[in-house]
């Protein structure tokens, strides 16, 4: 993952944020689950910085969007309790999704600032420039 491959997701997954009209917080993460880049938004929210860059080492950890991985940690379901494992890092909200190259999981990346669904409609659009 290249500082210029995320810059571009970054653009992206900024322009779809201004056409919903949400500030968010963009960030992407390498191979290794290590960031790359993030954007704050003018007037996303501070305690989202942190969510948006957890949810894309979520995303990568687990090579799973954070919106399916919540479904499946719900209570009964097979990785209940995930959330607290990797210093309490993993995030299960919606808005991380892993970015794939030649059908490898390379990075990804993770958006927070809006409603579950409106940071997955962002993810979403961002990892579509990859």
């Amino acid at each position: 993952m290249l500082l210029e491959d995320a810059r571009r997701v970054i653009a992206v997954a900024e322009k779809k944020a201004q056409e919903l009209g949400q500030p968010m917080n963009i960030a992407v993460a390498d191979e290794g689950g290590n960031l790359v880049s993030h954007v704050r938004m003018d007037g996303a929210w501070i305690g989202s910085i942190d969510i948006s860059i957890n949810k894309a080492f979520t995303s990568r950890a687990f090579d799973i969007s954070t919106k399916d991985l919540a479904t499946h940690s719900q209570s009964g379901g097979q990785f209940f309790g995930i959330h607290v494992s990797n210093h309490g890092r993993v995030m299960v909200f919606a808005g991380g999704i892993p970015l794939k190259r030649g059908g490898k999981v390379v990075g990804a990346i993770g958006v927070s600032g809006g409603s579950g669904e409106q940071d997955h409609t962002v993810a979403t659009a961002g990892a579509s420039a990859f």
